[in-house]
């Protein structure tokens, strides 16, 4: 359990993006004449995944100002990272289990599988720093365990609030236990974004299409600046910008020599 642990906090984020993704700023508060819309989503299982938890998601926008709150439950346990995105720029859909594929001789949906449904990541939920898509993998900062409560403003792209406004923005929850252990192991062979990952690590487990709920005007004309995040995760120093390769998630940048926590968990 250590050893597989470590292999995913070690992770190599090998998807790309475009480097003239800027980074995501802290969010400024919003122009009283800019109204607030809310887009909800509820977070249905990927049960081709073997995946039954739930949720909800929802996105309070003002301009590019977002107030992103998400609850889960019945995810993988224990230590196990959960990476978290808005995914923008595909059909607006989640994965049907019809569209599920053999890996490594069991029917399950992976990150490529599920590409042309939900799309490329536009924002990624970090609990703290960075939430652009270059943080996709960046494992010390999303919430970890079988239970979600997040809550968090920031500022996101032009796209990401564009494919909010036309219906396209999914919110996908990663990481699965697709033969129920407790832990990710290697039961779907190795991830397709990193082959030292297991792709338990990296499937979707929930997800969920925004969709248009109300239009309101928040008190003050803003929203909480701070980093409301409530599950929060460390930022470790040793942490290396790198990587490239194939732009399956359509992430960021990044090989994640996690070294802290590799030597406390020793």
């Amino acid at each position: 359990m250590q050893h597989t642990s470590a292999r995913v906090l070690t992770a190599i984020a090998v998807a790309a993006v475009p480097l003239a993704l800027p980074a995501a700023a802290w969010a400024a508060p919003a122009s009283p004449d800019v109204p607030w819309v809310s887009y909800q989503a509820t977070l249905d299982p990927v049960t081709a995944n073997h995946v039954t938890g739930s949720g909800t998601a929802m996105v309070q926008l003002s301009g590019n100002t977002a107030k992103i709150t998400v609850t889960a439950s019945g995810l993988v346990g224990g230590a196990s990272p959960h990476a978290m995105h808005l995914h923008v720029d595909g059909g607006g859909v989640c994965p049907k289990p019809s569209e599920a594929k053999q890996h490594n001789g069991h029917s399950s949906t992976n990150v490529a599988d599920a590409m042309k449904d939900y799309g490329m990541i536009g924002t990624s939920l970090t609990t703290s720093g960075d939430s652009s898509a270059k943080s996709a993998l960046a494992v010390t900062r999303f919430p970890s365990g079988s239970t979600v409560h997040y809550s968090r403003t920031l500022e996101v792209s032009d796209d990401v609030a564009a494919n909010l406004k036309s219906g396209k923005a999914v919110l996908v929850v990663h990481g699965i236990d697709y033969n129920g252990n407790g832990k990710y192991d290697d039961v779907l062979g190795a991830s397709e974004l990193d082959k030292s990952l297991p792709a338990e690590a990296t499937d979707p487990a929930l997800c969920g299409a925004f969709t248009t709920s109300q239009m309101t005007t928040m008190p003050g004309g803003g929203a909480d600046t701070g980093d409301g995040a409530t599950q929060h995760g460390r930022t470790d120093t040793g942490m290396v910008a790198g990587g490239s390769a194939a732009a399956l998630l359509g992430l960021g940048v990044g090989g994640y020599a996690l070294r802290r926590r590799n030597t406390a968990g020793r």
